[in-house]
């Protein structure tokens, strides 16, 4: 109903809503489910904030009024505060951490202490002395706090202003005085996360396919999203399958990343470093290899969802092998591969190979040829590499999906030797503060995308060096090497958008003008996400590589997307940039040979829901996720208003039924006579 001017919702008296909250959520494979959910109208408790591990005895033992939701630094959000609160999750009803505006110092990484084990190459059947990380521990910061279950709501807030309500509230209302407990009433606060899927993948895709109604709900939804891929010279998609006579070096990166909370997942060092490395590399790439062409294609492949038990490049590798792609793996001569390779005081570049496949000779030989190329193209340049011991298996990455299927030669370039130097490893701190990407905060951003951070000197290098080892490994001849450096410029804008902002005046030129309402003022997620949902990084690098290796060709809009298609290019229209003094964009068609591919598990396409030789990670459908914090009376408050309320209805039932049977009594006058005049 319609009210006036003043008139105010008593549910905004009432509680203060959370706007900024990033929960965890439940995720599940062929086994188990991991994350975090709340009950179905979501779980309320009385807050307390944590000031040490030693406090943790008021949440769990003696505090008088639990459940309590615990506020938590980020200091003490630790694997032994996380499974204490765990074991007594009687007594707790949800987790709030602050996030806070710079990175602990110590290191954290949520992630395993060996990523995506068993669903790569080492396994028992393959070597049993380099399975499970026998042979060196790639991530010894790993907690697998991320790969936990937890029955309460676990929430992450900025350390902001929201922050700030529930602090002054906690110490208005919460804290203990002189040791005395609070008095009511008592501040506190409702998670709602309430997810629909439980058990494992299997059992959630079976609830999927029960249909009791027209629209059926959907409780799980398989990760998953595309890979985008692009060859350095046209290439038929049209046939599947092997192509006579061609030769591909495939050139990878991985597009996906995460955290412990959902929409966190900034991987600065874990994802961002590598696509634009390559993302760079292919753009140095451009003229020589069209001016004079090497003998094999350079395939530039970007795989997403390989933080899942490698979704990605299992499934290229799948539909390599069942013709269901343009190329089949005996086109493949080699793989060259970027891992993490922001490079920070003192480091250096390691080239990692497999041990067991190198017992091949013509494996060995190769790989020897693509060291020695990484080897010889650093020469001039301002970075290292060197190669660690040779009995070292290879670290987590894509490849190992590739040898999965047979011996292919191949190297991973990363920052590390024998174990990730990535502090804060798959973690919401994996950000660009830690790559030491940062602006003065009195530049615009404008100015911004033309200052160069020291990170992007180094990732130029690195660029280089892969480019020019990338046209020496397909064929290319050496005396072209010189012209091939990687653009600083380029490097920036492409860091800057990965990690400040996408939406910025270099990156708005490249896109269409329906995509440009999806371009951020914040970091890309690189969180992959599901099947049915738009994914940001996926379709950026889409842009950006067909921008990097693509030529502008002079026809209409109408043309650009409607006449011209596959087989050999891919034709986009983008908006371009404005001329001075004109609001008009100055659009054109870009011909590329960027395409992308499905990057779904092949269990899902299998039904094999329980499968171990795929990724089965699905994610659990939810309920709208909110937060809030208001005043709570007494329990014993609570049931005395209870009481006189229900006094109060029966008597005025008793009330009413008495006045209604005596109403001919009460409510009786005088009849008039009928005769009456007025």
């Amino acid at each position: 109903p319609w009210c006036g001017v003043g008139c105010n919702s008593v549910e905004k008296k009432i509680y203060v809503h959370l706007n900024y909250t990033f929960p965890c959520v439940r995720l599940l494979n062929a086994t188990h489910q991991i994350g975090c959910q709340s009950s179905l109208s979501g779980n309320v408790g009385v807050l307390h904030e944590l000031e040490s591990e030693e406090n943790l005895d008021w949440v769990l033992t003696s505090g008088p009024n639990p459940p309590y939701m615990v506020i938590l630094e980020s200091r003490l959000f630790t694997r032994s505060i996380m499974m204490k609160l765990k074991e007594g999750s009687g007594r707790v009803a949800g987790v709030v951490v602050v996030a806070p505006n710079t990175n602990p110092p110590e290191g954290f990484s949520p992630h395993t202490a060996c990523p995506n084990d068993n669903s790569g190459v080492y396994t028992e059947n393959y070597d049993p002395t380099l399975a499970h990380c026998n042979a060196t521990v790639w991530n010894p910061l790993g907690n697998g706090l991320a790969y936990e279950e937890f029955d309460f709501p676990i929430f992450s807030v900025k350390d902001d202003n929201d922050t700030r309500v529930i602090r002054q509230c906690y110490q208005d209302h919460n804290r203990r005085v002189n040791g005395s407990n609070p008095q009511f009433p008592l501040c506190a606060m409702q998670l709602r996360s309430s997810m629909s899927a439980v058990t494992n993948t299997a059992t959630c895709k079976r609830r999927n396919d029960i249909n009791f109604s027209l629209t059926p709900d959907r409780v799980c939804d398989e990760l998953g999203d595309f890979n985008i891929w692009a060859s350095s010279r046209p290439m038929n998609t049209t046939t599947k399958g092997h192509k006579e006579f061609e030769s591909v070096v495939i050139a990878a990166a991985r597009m996906d990343s995460r955290s412990f909370f959902f929409d966190i997942a900034p991987g600065a060092e874990s994802t961002a470093s590598g696509i634009v490395t390559l993302l760079a590399a292919a753009h140095a790439l451009r003229r020589a290899t069209q001016e004079a062409p090497p003998n094999r294609t350079i395939l530039y492949t970007f795989f997403q969802g390989e933080t899942f038990d490698y979704i990605g490049s299992s499934r290229m590798v799948y539909d390599m092998e069942n013709n269901q792609f343009p190329l089949d793996l005996d086109n493949i001569h080699s793989v060259l591969e970027v891992s993490q390779v922001g490079l920070h005081s003192d480091s250096k570049l390691w080239l990692h190979s497999d041990p067991v496949s190198r017992k091949n000779s013509s494996v060995k030989e190769e790989v020897e040829k693509l060291v020695n190329g990484l080897k010889s193209a650093s020469a001039g340049l301002n970075v290292s590499v060197d190669e660690p011991d040779v009995s070292q298996p290879l670290p987590p990455s894509s490849f190992q999906r590739f040898l999965l299927a047979r011996p292919i030669p191949g190297v991973v370039i990363g920052n590390y030797r024998s174990s990730f130097t990535n502090r804060y490893y798959e973690s919401m701190y994996d950000n660009a503060e830690y790559l030491n990407v940062s602006y003065p905060e009195n530049m615009t951003s404008e100015e911004q995308l033309e200052h160069f951070p020291e990170t992007v000197k180094t990732l130029t290098e690195v660029a280089t060096l892969v480019a020019r080892a990338l046209y020496v490994q397909a064929g290319g001849n050496e005396t072209q090497l010189a012209n091939i450096t990687a653009d600083p410029q380029i490097v920036n804008q492409m860091l800057y958008s990965f990690l400040v902002r996408a939406n910025n005046s270099w990156l708005q030129q490249l896109v269409p003008t329906d995509f440009t309402n999806h371009l951020a003022d914040r970091p890309t997620n690189f969180y992959v996400g599901v099947i049915q949902y738009f994914s940001e990084p996926t379709t950026l690098v889409q842009y950006m590589l067909a921008n990097m290796t693509g030529s502008v060709v002079n026809v209409t809009q109408e043309d650009c997307q409607n006449t011209l298609a596959p087989p050999l290019y891919t034709y986009m229209w983008v908006q371009g940039a404005a001329p001075p003094n004109s609001t008009e964009r100055e659009g054109f068609c870009v011909r590329s040979t960027v395409h992308r591919s499905i990057a779904v598990s092949p269990a899902f396409e299998l039904h094999e829901y329980t499968t171990s030789n795929y990724s089965t990670w699905t994610e659990s459908v939810w309920k709208p996720i909110t937060g809030r914090i208001f005043l709570v009376a007494s329990h014993d408050l609570e049931m005395l208003t209870l009481g006189v309320g229900i006094t109060v209805l029966l008597t005025s039932l008793v009330l009413t039924y008495v006045i209604s049977s005596k109403a001919d009594i009460l409510f009786s006058s005088g009849r008039e006579p009928t005769s009456a005049t007025y």
